[in-house]
This record gives structure tokens, C-alpha cells and sequence, in this order.
């Protein structure tokens, strides 16, 4: 009385095959957009620091993720010996990983600081 019959209505045209692929294509289009702004430069950077940390050697300064400034005075296969001050003993040295290093310093930079 109060609630009215529902009847199936007839569907309009039957969706062609290419209705389906036209429906993707926003998603496709905003991968394709990520990939070009996000993941591609994001992998790009990794590379080059898996490259900076390959080339490491003896006697580089460099900068790590947490802010510390030293010298390398050892290698390892993973870890890294950093000599960060002069003390009354000899240097004091700390051992860091390599993925650590965020930055490869030019000669001379622990002079002026």
C-alpha cells in the first residue's frame, strides 16, 4: 500500500568491448603519471647512490644521514671506520654503515668547519 513495486528496467545498448578499455584508461593515464613523477626519479637517485657508496675509498670525507662529518679510515664490506676529531690518544674513530653516507664532501671541507 505505502511501498510501491519495483520493476527491472530494460538496459539500454549492450557495452561494446571498448567501453571496457576506455574505462581504464584514466588509471592507466595517472600510473603512467606517477611513474614519470615519483618511482622513476626516486629509482634514479638510488642508483646514483649505489654508485657514491661503491666508489667510496680510504681517505674520503663524507657526511652521514645522522649530521656526523669525518674522514674514512677503514673499509669493510658493509661497515665503514670515520674518524671524527683528533683526540689526545690518536683520532677517535666511529664505525658506520656504508648505506649511512648521504654525502661525498670535497677535499679540504673538514678544514673550514
Amino acid at each position: 500500500m505505502f511501498i510501491s513495486n519495483a520493476y527491472a528496467q530494460a538496459s539500454g545498448a549492450a557495452a561494446g568491448p571498448m567501453s571496457g578499455l576506455i574505462g581504464m584508461l584514466p588509471i592507466v593515464f595517472m600510473f603512467v603519471v606517477l611513474w614519470f613523477l615519483m618511482i622513476r626519479p626516486q629509482m634514479r637517485k638510488a642508483k646514483e647512490q649505489q654508485k657514491m657508496i661503491s666508489e667510496l675509498a680510504k681517505g674520503d670525507e663524507v657526511l652521514t644521514q645522522g649530521g656526523i662529518v669525518g674522514r674514512i679510515s677503514r673499509l669493510g664490506e658493509n661497515y665503514l671506520g670515520l674518524e671524527v676529531a683528533e683526540g689526545k690518544d690518536g683520532p677517535v674513530e666511529i664505525t658506520v654503515q656504508k648505506s649511512a653516507v648521504a654525502a661525498l664532501l670535497p677535499k679540504g671541507s673538514l678544514k673550514n668547519l
